[in-house]
């Protein structure tokens, strides 16, 4: 149980650091009254929860477990839709399936969902034909569409995020304990996508042996309740801190600091700085803790990081999420695993093969190559096969839907397809066909690890 109690200060002591990457609210007063309304709601998800993440999280630190981490670059209000939400759901289960038979191990299965509306940028302002204004920095800060009204940043939009989380999270609940994720469904619409997939004939080997399995399974009589739930989690990037402190909660069993707005919080590339408002805010809540790390990050940020943030060295608590770009994940990776793992501290390692490999088409859409992905991921995991160390997952940016953002992949998108279905409202992601092709090859280097 979580409780709201007038003793979680310890959540505000961020307030008194710099604070990359926050909206510019005009109304400071409109702000007080939506931060003393949220702090009022009741937990979207439980500590409980979140204690339990952690120690699934602690199994893929000690290279018992696989992290299967994705969804939106940016969830939208407008998307929150049964038929958008499942989509999304019924991808990640697919992957999973086929990561947990290929790879002999759990897969531990969190999704970038009910919460996913912030956005960093890398400029306060965006111009357009001479008019300059705010930049969209997601739904729950302001609006996409070009105009002054719209791109204002108004705090009634914490509360819709709020809400629309809510309402993804019961869905996401019902879903997975309801019969929708049953394995045995899961698995008949791999069959399916391998049946239609250009690429599908690589995979048919794999899903003939998975149908074997469940086959023995059935014929022996075991039919276990596993088969027909699954464990899914919430996370997303813990950026607008009003709204996250405004979310922390003291649990009523222990006395510690839970942020209640999701099961596992990240800090991003651009708000990591080790004497900022983030870290701060991080090192106070028991949540499970995702850091970005970039090209620049160095074995210093990644030690200093730990003192902070996981100074009882728990597996579980602290994931390291590693987004160098395919060209420099060999080079960059392999000092700061090594010397990390030399420490003594159990860091979830994973790989993020988006972030750090998006360039802008001929067309001006911002785009990415699906064999600069696999090569990244490729790269993260030849880096822990030379240390002897285990590559914990992955942590990509995908959707349910056919969209056309991201080229390449089995059933190949090319750059002059990007225009047809580019609905993304910031980074591209890989559709549902992309999303498999990567999860079965995944699945082959984790095999040959």
């Amino acid at each position: 149980m979580t409780v709201n109690a007038e003793t979680h200060a310890g959540g505000h002591t961020w307030r008194s650091l710099p604070a990359a990457q926050q909206p510019d609210w005009p109304d400071h007063e409109a702000l007080r009254d939506v931060l003393a309304e949220l702090e009022s709601y009741p937990p979207l998800v439980f500590a409980g929860e979140c204690d339990q993440l952690r120690a699934r999280l602690g199994a893929v630190a000690r290279g018992e477990a696989f992290l299967l981490q994705g969804g939106d670059c940016a969830e939208a209000f407008d998307a929150v839709g049964a038929d958008q939400i499942r989509n999304k759901l019924k991808t990640l289960l697919q992957m999973g399936a086929v990561l947990t038979y290929a790879g002999s191990v759990p897969v531990v299965k969190v999704g970038r969902i009910a919460g996913q509306y912030s956005k960093p940028r890398s400029k306060p302002t965006e111009t357009r034909d001479g008019v300059t204004l705010p930049t969209y920095r997601g739904d729950s800060v302001n609006g996409f569409e070009f105009t002054e009204a719209a791109r204002i940043p108004d705090p009634q939009r914490l509360k819709r995020m709020y809400h629309a989380s809510a309402a993804t999270l019961n869905l996401v609940r019902a879903f997975t304990t309801g019969g929708y994720a049953d394995l045995r469904q899961v698995h008949a619409w791999n069959q399916d996508f391998v049946k239609s997939s250009p690429s599908g004939q690589r995979y048919e080997a794999l899903a003939r042996e998975i149908d074997r399995a469940l086959n023995f399974m059935n014929a022996c009589g075991v039919d276990p309740e596993e088969f027909k739930t699954v464990e899914f989690y919430s996370s997303h990037e813990a950026l607008v801190l009003d709204y996250e402190s405004a979310l922390t909660r003291v649990d009523s069993r222990t006395g510690d600091l839970y942020d209640v707005s999701g099961h596992m919080v990240w800090i991003g590339e651009r708000t990591r700085q080790l004497d900022g408002a983030h870290i701060e805010f991080a090192s106070k809540i028991r949540n499970p803790i995702g850091v970005k790390l970039g090209p620049t990050s160095t074995v210093e940020d990644a030690l200093t990081l730990i003192e902070r943030l996981d100074p009882d060295r728990e597996p579980g608590r602290l994931t390291f999420i590693a987004r160098m770009g395919a060209d420099k994940v060999r080079d960059k990776l392999p000092t700061l695993v090594e010397k990390v793992s030399a420490s003594g501290a159990q860091v979830v390692w994973i790989s993020d093969p988006m972030h750090g490999n998006t360039f802008e088409a001929a067309s001006g859409h911002k785009t990415r190559r699906f064999d600069d992905v696999l090569d990244e991921v490729k790269g993260f995991f030849e880096v822990h096969k030379s240390l002897g160390t285990h590559p914990g997952g992955i942590h990509v940016e995908l959707t349910g839907d056919d969209v056309t953002e991201c080229v390449g992949g089995g059933d190949e998108i090319f750059v002059d397809d990007l225009h047809q279905r580019y609905e993304t409202a910031c980074d591209p992601r890989l559709n549902r066909s992309q999303s498999l092709d990567l999860a079965f090859l995944v699945a082959e280097m984790y095999r040959h690890q």
